[in-house]
């Protein structure tokens, strides 16, 4: 998106860590540390796509092996059999969370297995480490690290130049880094394992975006940017001799070592005033062609130009496809056919209105074509037709006037590969999404290509907020940075669009009733309009709410536990109460602006807030608010809470930093005292889902620190002890914005990340553990089977089954038969098959003992047709179950 993706994760994360004096500790809950492990299954919450893709990187060897590299949602590699991306960062683990942010790939053409990644995410002090250069030779399954004595900014400025990190394609073992913050060009000769600065090159790089920003981030010295070699002056085992390197300075842009790197100097004659985004070499026709904008983008750029250098007589030729000033944009996405050298494309990434372009020669530049022109303004003629019905979302629900259109082919286009083994396959990055085509030569044929998503599998989405309601059509709410967020119905599939009417940059907070959740509030940024919109039909649709006075950021919302009010925490003025729907605001008294707000989820009367180490307490709906007595809690702003659905003034705490009280806390009383689990070491979110099976207390989940571990962890006896539910492959970097279980699937855990998207688990369960022995053939059963919830095409349902013997079961297995053809797609706390109409649900290792008077529960969602009739008959063990 065309918004610097700072987001209010990261800078949570920053005051978490920073900020804080410690606070006089709280009376400590006793409950041993019990660390299980369970096997869970991970998946995105489906979205495709939804951030900044910088970097598109083909290896030149092997057919269809591709990588793909985000701002800062990590790595991805290609999966040419079912056209999906495969995430290789995972594994990145909160500790080192800025290595998420990827600002340069490098795949070996020389052995293929072999992949590089340069990691970090800022240069300056929001990142609390160094960068690092990632290796693999596995194709990205598993890393070796090398720390830097610098920092990378994979989600700096200029992120988008490149390609920084590069391998010697005749000798590949010796690589090369271009380091921001005048740290300059960096050499490594052992396949990346040790690394060394080239002190003979000459320049380090002057431009900034902005000198006075005092933060350090648009200030930086954006550096070396790019290094391209060219292979024809080298042989296989030798290292190349001529090495070409892009620098951001605008007098200085280009530089040439024709020694392998021993000495270099300034490429003379080279164009100035202007940045060098990109130099891609095209060795058979000796041409390096460079792509060059004012600024050094993603988002900025209002002049540019293209130059083609000869390699061999040291000539300059301009080939800009338009006059210099006809352009308002920069260029950047540049790339060669290498089936067909003198096809050259070249993209105007920062032309946002009406569209951006992209440039075709197929004579080495000397003339070129557009993927669209005007015929009469503002009517346009486009050699493309854009199909987005995999991710419809990418309309952005827009109806705009002739000459934009809806959906746009793209704006922040500084990723452009043509695969170097089929010239009719095409992949570009935008700020949303990564857009490709498998008949790109229609466009030199007078046909129209095709545009289309290519993005399953890589998501890149940072979540602010989750809400996972009790019931409705909605399994989940997402509050997400840029996009604003999405109301999934089936999170295996894209939803429709995201929230509309008001369509928020980023939607900060949201919430719904526990007992009416058809009513739901969010709140979000946006560059004019109200900052608040509701729903009465569980998210479906939408509509705006007036803002208060001073309103100028979404901040916090809460709504009443029937949906009868609700009470907002806005940035730019104090906390607002309202009844109805936001038609009118009244300003709470006793809590201070900025707090965060929730609500009691049984009493519509009752909200809670926090605010620098207080908690607050509001019983006449929001209009006053009273400072509770509880001490000991966490003095910084770093800090989630949520109230317990079921149970009046059960309120869980998770926050702190690391120089004062960090941990989770839980009051029973409604806030007026707190007690401090002594068994979590850290804690950072807290959220609640579907109760195990026997137990009466909701199941808890936390992204924390317990036991020394940082993980995501599960309770089902209140925190007294905890399951780390993920691995060491499965860590997301921070994920300590939010987290909720599902309330209708035991197991379930939706976890936010910053930057990979919404994350959801589910218990495994393939070992039965309970040796699957069938009860015996005289035990006693009964059923009752409910369907919870149904929708079009699909259901889901709970079933229960009783032992109303007199012995306990070892082990058990229920079969059935659907009578209408229905279909099974998960089913959870059991092992299960189907043929035809024909189910068998097992027990799994944990429920496989059944006591005489004692049930066991499990559910599952599927598909239907036409009707959905339940089972009639059910069988455990040739015994016929009584169905209740």
């Amino acid at each position: 998106m065309r918004r610097t993706r700072i987001l209010t994760a990261v800078m949570a994360l920053a005051a978490g860590l920073l900020a804080g004096t410690p606070p006089a500790l709280a009376a400590h809950e006793t409950a041993n540390v019990t660390l299980a492990a369970d096997t869970y299954t991970w998946h995105n919450a489906r979205i495709d796509g939804g951030g900044f893709v910088p970097g598109i990187v083909f290896n030149r060897s092997e057919k269809n092996l591709a990588y793909a590299r985000t701002d800062i949602g990590g790595a991805y590699r290609w999966s040419e059999s079912t056209k999906t991306w495969t995430p290789l960062l995972d594994s990145v683990g909160w500790d080192e969370w800025g290595h998420t942010g990827v600002v340069s790939l490098a795949s070996d053409s020389v052995d293929p297995d072999k992949v590089y990644a340069a990691v970090g995410t800022y240069t300056n002090s929001w990142d609390p480490t160094n960068g690092a250069v990632l290796r693999s030779s596995d194709r990205g399954a598993g890393w070796q690290k090398t720390a830097l004595p610098f920092k990378l900014g994979g989600n700096m400025p200029g992120r988008g130049m490149g390609e920084r990190l590069a391998i010697d394609p005749n000798k590949d073992s010796v690589l090369y880094l271009g380091a921001p913050s005048g740290k300059g060009l960096w050499r490594s000769t052992d396949s990346g394992v040790t690394w060394s600065q080239v002190t003979t090159f000459p320049n380090v790089g002057n431009y900034v975006q902005d000198p006075t920003d005092t933060t350090g981030y648009a200030s930086d010295n954006q550096g070396i940017v790019w290094v391209t070699f060219d292979e024809s002056t080298g042989t296989a085992g030798t290292a190349t001799k001529t090495i070409y390197v892009g620098v951001a300075d605008k007098d200085n842009a280009v530089y040439r070592s024709t020694d392998a790197g021993a000495t270099w100097t300034r490429l003379a004659g080279q164009p100035t005033g202007y940045l060098a985004h990109k130099g891609v070499l095209d060795a058979k026709n000796g041409y390096l062609y460079l792509a060059y904008s004012d600024k050094g983008g993603p988002y900025d750029g209002g002049k540019g130009q293209l130059w083609r250098y000869a390699t061999a007589t040291g000539t300059w030729t301009d080939i800009s496809p338009v006059a210099e000033a006809d352009t308002y944009y920069g260029f950047s996405g540049l790339t060669v056919d290498r089936q067909h050298p003198g096809t050259v494309m070249a993209t105007a990434y920062s032309s946002w209105w009406p569209d951006t372009q992209i440039f075709r020669s197929t004579d080495s530049g000397a003339t070129w074509t557009k993927a669209w022109d005007y015929t009469s303004y503002p009517n346009r003629s486009n050699r493309y037709t854009i199909d987005v019905s995999s991710s419809p979302w990418l309309a952005f629900g827009a109806n705009p006037s002739p000459p934009e259109q809806s959906p746009k082919l793209g704006w922040m286009t500084e990723a452009l590969e043509i695969d170097p083994f089929d010239s009719d396959r095409m992949m570009y990055g935008t700020g949303a999404t990564l857009y490709g085509t498998e008949d790109l030569t229609k466009w030199d044929s007078g046909g129209q290509f095709t545009v289309k998503p290519m993005v399953q599998g890589l998501e890149e989405t940072s979540v602010d907020d989750l809400a996972a309601p009790p019931s409705g059509g909605a399994q989940l709410f997402s509050a997400l940075g840029d996009i604003g967020g999405f109301r999934h119905t089936d999170v295996t599939k894209v939803p429709s669009m995201m929230y509309t009417s008001p369509t928020f940059t980023t939607t900060t907070s949201l919430d719904f009733a526990e007992s009416n959740p058809n009513t739901v509030v969010r709140v979000g940024n946006l560059d004019s309009g109200p900052h608040i919109a509701f729903s009465t039909d569980n998210g479906a649709n939408w509509f705006a709410g007036t803002d208060p006075s001073g309103v100028s950021g979404g901040g916090t919302v809460a709504a009443a536990a029937d949906g009868s009010r609700f009470v907002w925490s806005p940035a730019g003025t104090g906390v607002q109460y309202t009844t109805g729907f936001g038609s009118s605001w009244s300003a709470s008294s006793g809590i201070p602006a900025g707090a965060t707000v929730e609500s009691d989820r049984v009493d519509p009367r009752t909200f809670y807030g926090f605010k620098s180490g207080k908690f607050y307490v509001s019983t006449d709906g929001g209009a006053t608010f009273t400072a509770s007595a509880a001490t000991g809690l966490p003095s910084g702003d770093s800090v989630r809470f949520k109230a317990l659905p079921g149970t009046k003034g059960d309120v869980w705490l998770a926050g702190g930093s690391t120089d004062s009280a960090y941990g989770l806390w839980h009051s029973t009383d409604g806030g007026a005292s707190f007690t401090k689990l002594s068994n979590v070491d850290q804690a950072d979110t807290i959220g609640f889902g579907k109760a195990a099976p026997g137990a009466s207390y909701q199941t808890l989940y936390t992204s924390a620190k317990i036991g020394g571990v940082r993980g995501i962890f599960r309770s089902t006896d209140r925190g007294a002890t905890w399951t780390r539910i993920n691995d060491d492959a499965h860590q997301w970097g921070w994920t300590g914005a939010a987290i909720t279980g599902d309330p209708r699937v035991y197991g379930r855990v939706y976890v936010s990340t910053n930057g990979r998207g919404v994350i959801y688990g589910d218990a495994g369960g393939s070992d039965d553990g309970g040796g699957g022995t069938d009860p015996t053939p005289t035990a006693a059963c009964t059923i009752a089977y409910k369907i919870t919830n149904q929708w079009t095409g699909g259901f889901q349902a709970d079933v229960q089954l009783a032992n109303t013997g007199s012995s306990a079961w070892n082990g058990w297995s229920l079969g059935w038969s659907f009578p209408n053809g229905q279909t099974i797609g998960q089913l959870w706390n059991a092992d299960w098959t189907q043929s035809g109409a024909a189910v068998t649900a097992r027990n799994v290792s944990w429920n496989g003992t059944v006591a005489a008077g004692s049930s066991v529960s499990f559910g599952f969602t599927g598909t239907w047709s036409g009707s959905n009739g339940r089972p009639t008959a059910f069988e455990l063990g040739g015994q016929t179950c009584a169905v209740a």
